[in-house]
């Protein structure tokens, strides 16, 4: 490595760790998001269903005994009026009016998901104790184990997030900042070469980014135990291909903005999209399949999809082919624009 590049590596990475607001959202941001989704979404036993019951007083004592040895019901005796100012406040899911002769009718909300589960509970819960039988047998078997929960869905997303995060808004900010206060000039008067200047950033990148994946990642196995059932050899590679992708991403945006608010126009429109349609949070499965194509096609989602086949399938890199490609792709030609583009003045 030449000396002119060295130094100018040292002294992005030195402009890095000497900003604390930096290094916050960068490193320490990523894990408290994990743990407060952690908390939040964390495995909890089944909810207690809250009912309310009304009608005859011979009818509610039966319908409260299925409901009681159906277990998984919080059930109280109400009048109409109150049972249905229950429903509407929210205190109760489900009004049970139990009529002599057996009849029961339901109240409820079916826009509510909770009050549509309830109906579906209740509902079979009364008609065992009236004696049903299933005409197929049937079992149930609880899946409960690290890859299926939410916090497993969504670490990797995070993950994927700080990449592009770090990529974009960390390296556009400092070019077009150096932009604005004349430094581009002034590097340029210098045996500095262009090329020297761009590589400088992807150098201090690339050793920020073995910090940043080592904390997320090493903090959501012990916290939270999330897997990492691929290969680490294989997980490191699709952590430096996607933040060379962001960086060369970064590099485009800011190869042209003059001002610090133009940059963070143009980075939020980049990265909103990809904050809403790539799963960080939700699976992009749940977008219409008409828009798919290009979901799929943003360098966040192949990230994102490489990152979760890696972590909690364990696929190999043969697997993760497609995703690779968009990446590299997205690598390129971003990088070879932000070449060709860059302003110096």
């Amino acid at each position: 490595m030449r000396d002119s590049l060295k130094q100018l590596a040292l002294t992005r990475f030195r402009e890095f760790v000497r900003e604390p607001e930096a290094l916050f959202w960068s490193l320490a941001f990523p894990i408290i998001l994990s743990v407060g989704l952690g908390i939040a979404f964390r495995n909890r036993p089944p909810e207690i269903v809250h009912v309310a019951v009304v009608g005859d007083p011979s009818a509610v004592a039966v319908a409260m005994e299925s409901l009681r040895k159906a277990g998984g019901f919080a059930t109280e005796h109400l009048e109409a009026i109150p049972a249905r100012v229950a429903l509407r406040t929210g205190k109760v899911a489900l009004v049970v009016n139990a009529r002599v002769m057996g009849r029961v009718e339901f109240e409820y909300d079916d826009t509510r998901p909770d009050s549509r589960v309830a109906r579906v509970l209740a509902n079979d819960a009364l008609q065992r104790g009236a004696g049903r039988a299933d005409p197929v047998p049937s079992t149930e078997r609880y899946v409960r184990e690290p890859g299926s929960r939410y916090i497993d869905f969504v670490v990797p997303g995070l993950l994927g997030m700080g990449l592009m995060g770090n990529g974009i808004w960390g390296i556009g900010f400092a070019v077009v900042d150096a932009r604005r206060k004349r430094l581009l000039k002034r590097l340029m008067a210098t045996p500095m070469s262009r090329a020297e200047y761009l590589a400088s950033f992807l150098i201090s990148r690339f050793v920020l980014l073995v910090v940043e994946v080592l904390l997320l990642v090493g903090f959501a196995a012990l916290a939270f135990g999330v897997p990492v059932r691929g290969s680490l050899v294989q997980l490191a590679i699709i952590c430096s291909l996607g933040a060379l992708a962001f960086s060369a991403v970064g590099l485009l945006i800011a190869a042209r903005p003059k001002t610090i608010e133009g940059a963070n126009g143009l980075m939020n429109l980049a990265m909103l999209p990809m904050w809403i349609l790539s799963g960080v949070f939700f699976s992009s499965e749940n977008f219409p399949g008409a828009v798919q194509p290009l979901i799929q096609a943003l360098p966040l989602t192949a990230v994102n999809d490489a990152l979760r086949a890696n972590m909690l399938r364990g696929a190999g890199l043969d697997v993760v082919g497609p995703e690779l490609a968009i990446i590299l792709a997205w690598a390129a030609v971003c990088f070879t624009l932000a070449l060709r583009l860059f302003r110096w003045r």
